[in-house]
């Protein structure tokens, strides 16, 4: 079978894979676990990922468990991609902030509109701040230096957005 290059979704489904055999609904759940903090995944990516994986021979399919669900497992030549993949230039980041967006049309905004986007997105990164502090706190006590800095750049991410949001106008 020919060697394809894969994209970060599904990059990030094979890493998960690399942990054991998990459905869908697993590598949802280690999604949010392990990335959540700095990299989003939606289900119907991974559902759409999975079999484009097993048309590759990058994942094979395990036997079904209960209620149908269906384990997915890395193959040698997935461990290859994913290798191959890690190698990459990683590109150049996406930065898409929905309150920013809206920030930046500020001008059609009513004041009490301006003030709840803010108030919204304070709450949101307070308590995602939170989360990615615990998270990180755990990954260092478990000795996951590398998921550790992964979850001090969402960390450091999150603070930046709480001190911006300090500036953003809000009339």
């Amino acid at each position: 079978m020919a060697e394809a290059g894969i994209n970060a979704t599904a990059a990030a489904v094979l890493g998960l894979l690399h942990e054991g055999p998990m459905t869908g609904g697993q590598l949802m759940a280690a999604a949010d676990r392990r990335l959540g903090a700095y990299w989003s995944m939606t289900r119907s990516q991974v559902y759409r990922e999975l079999p484009a994986l097993a048309e590759l021979g990058y994942v094979k399919l395990g036997k079904p468990g209960p209620r149908a669900s269906q384990p997915y497992a890395i193959t040698a030549a997935g461990k290859r991609a994913f290798t191959r993949w890690l190698a990459e230039p990683p590109g150049r980041d996406l930065l898409r902030n929905p309150t920013a967006l809206r920030v930046a049309f500020g001008s059609q905004h009513t004041a009490g509109q301006l003030k709840e986007l803010v108030a919204g997105a304070n709450e949101y990164h307070n308590e995602a701040l939170a989360t990615a502090r615990e998270q990180a706190k755990e990954a260092k006590k478990e000795g996951d230096e590398y998921g550790a800095a992964a979850l001090d750049f969402a960390v450091a991410y999150h603070k930046a957005a709480l001190a911006w949001l300090k500036t953003a106008p809000s009339k």
